[in-house]
């Protein structure tokens, strides 16, 4: 019988030993993360992007008034109205986030509960109704979309509310435009490490690997809209000193 450690080393191997989107990849061992809990108080120094009142700390894409959702202290997306983007920019951060997939669940695999955090807008930490629903582990709940599964599936069931604590490290490029250190993500899902230190082999991309590119140090948080009534709620982050 293989492992759970086995089973964590295959599926984290590196990205380019599978196929993106392989469903021949090992999955990820399922974790019991415990029960549901209340929401996370923010720290001091904490930037608050969403405290369940209102979305002053965010817009739409094109610029205009955030059209998504908010009622009972979380924010859900309406679909069709497109990504939600914050109002101001981040390099490197810790990012808490709260989610929580729609109940009862409907569809399968990608179209059950699909959403995702954008780091500056470019790189993606899946969100995904993962809890008993089998996809490509480089598109589960906690994956670096299309780059490197989590570690485990750690999610709850559908309606239960979900932590992402996410410490990430923005890319930095030479004078000519050429990558000097690529991004590198560390992510706990309800309290268990998902991705350790990963750094990203560039932006991510659907059916799609493309490099990186230079961009400002500096750019928006972005929640996807992929046509599922996704909920968020206690949003907050901490700007992190560089070179770290």
């Amino acid at each position: 019988m293989i492992g759970t450690l086995a089973l964590m080393l295959m599926a984290q191997a590196s990205p380019q030993q599978w196929p993106q989107h392989s469903m021949d990849r090992p999955r990820p061992p399922v974790v019991d993360p415990g029960p549901e809990r209340p929401p996370a108080a923010a720290p001091k120094d904490a930037i608050i992007l969403f405290d369940g009142s209102n979305l002053s700390q965010w817009r739409a894409e094109d610029g205009s008034a955030a059209k998504w959702t908010v009622r009972d202290d979380y924010v859900e997306v309406k679909p069709g109205t497109g990504m939600l983007v914050s109002a101001r920019g981040f390099g490197d951060v810790q990012l808490h986030i709260e989610w929580r997939t729609p109940t009862p669940a409907q569809g399968e695999g990608q179209e059950r509960g699909n959403s995702g955090v954008f780091l500056m807008g470019i790189y993606e930490l899946q969100v995904l109704d993962s809890y008993q629903n089998d996809t490509y582990p480089d598109g589960q709940a906690g994956a670096i979309y299309g780059e490197n599964p989590p570690l485990v599936n750690a999610t709850r069931p559908p309606g239960q509310w979900q932590t992402y604590d996410i410490v990430f490290r923005r890319p930095h490029f030479k004078a000519d435009g050429s990558l000097e250190r690529p991004a590198r993500m560390t992510v706990f899902l309800n309290g268990v490490l998902i991705q350790d230190n990963f750094e990203l082999v560039g932006p991510t991309a659907n059916q799609a690997r493309p490099p990186y590119k230079m961009h400002a140090d500096k750019l928006p948080l972005k929640l996807q809209d992929h046509g599922n009534p996704l909920r968020y709620r206690n949003i907050w982050i901490r700007e992190l000193p560089e070179g770290s």
